[in-house]
């Protein structure tokens, strides 16, 4: 008897698209689950989010936002005064000091409003590549993939695009994504890690993805 052919460690190009399509058909339009209405919200959203969950975040800013929601209101907030809408999340004065510092950049160098290009985002205080890529994809529909635990957990255990580091998972998702999904590649690839994926124990019986993935351990119901 002949032994079946052996599976490549990572996926096929038409693994690629079968799971993307299995994706999209689940959710099709996925986006963030962090709360906000512009460009600049998102903005001090996703830099509030390091280190922090979603629902943290979204529980402040349900505060912060009616009452300061542009550079130039929470410039009129002060330090101190944004630190009292934001101290539920973790490293509070840090994200207080770089968000006040942001809000100044943006009113003196770029009008008050939000830059598109990756180069003036990442020069915002506490912007770093991962916070540029979400603005850049979610608030002005570029086709970049933000490289997070989740994302990064799920392209090495599934094969999709294996790195030892998030750039270089980064790097391999931009080549091996499709053209059709890259734009919402971000956001399904996050869900997923999030709440099927997950760390400690992935759902792999509840996974729609299960016999694409390469991951050997893969859990019992």
């Amino acid at each position: 008897m002949t032994a079946p052919p052996r599976r490549s460690a990572t996926l096929t190009r038409a693994e690629v698209v079968e799971l993307f399509s299995r994706l999209r058909e689940l959710n099709p339009k996925p986006t963030t689950e962090l709360e906000y209405r512009t460009p600049f919200e998102l903005l001090v959203a996703v830099t509030l989010s390091a280190q922090a969950t979603d629902v943290g975040v979204n529980k402040a800013t349900r505060r912060l936002f009616p009452v300061a929601n542009t550079p130039a209101a929470i410039l009129a907030l002060g330090e101190d005064g944004l630190k009292k809408y934001i101290s539920t999340i973790g490293l509070f004065n840090a994200k207080a000091k770089n968000v006040i510092a942001t809000c100044r950049i943006l009113i003196d160098e770029h009008g008050g409003e939000v830059p598109r290009s990756r180069e003036a985002l990442e020069a915002l205080p506490g912007v770093g590549r991962k916070t540029a890529n979400v603005v850049m994809n979610t608030a002005f529909g570029e086709p970049t993939i933000a490289v997070d635990t989740h994302i990064f957990r799920v392209s090495n255990r599934t094969g999709l695009a294996p790195g030892k580091d998030v750039r270089a998972v980064e790097d391999r998702l931009l080549k091996v994504v499709p053209s059709e999904f890259m734009q919402d590649a971000h956001h399904w690839l996050i869900l997923h890690g999030r709440y099927v994926c997950k760390a400690r124990k992935p759902d792999c019986p509840q996974c729609v993805i299960r016999d694409l993935c390469r991951f050997k351990e893969k859990t019992a119901a």
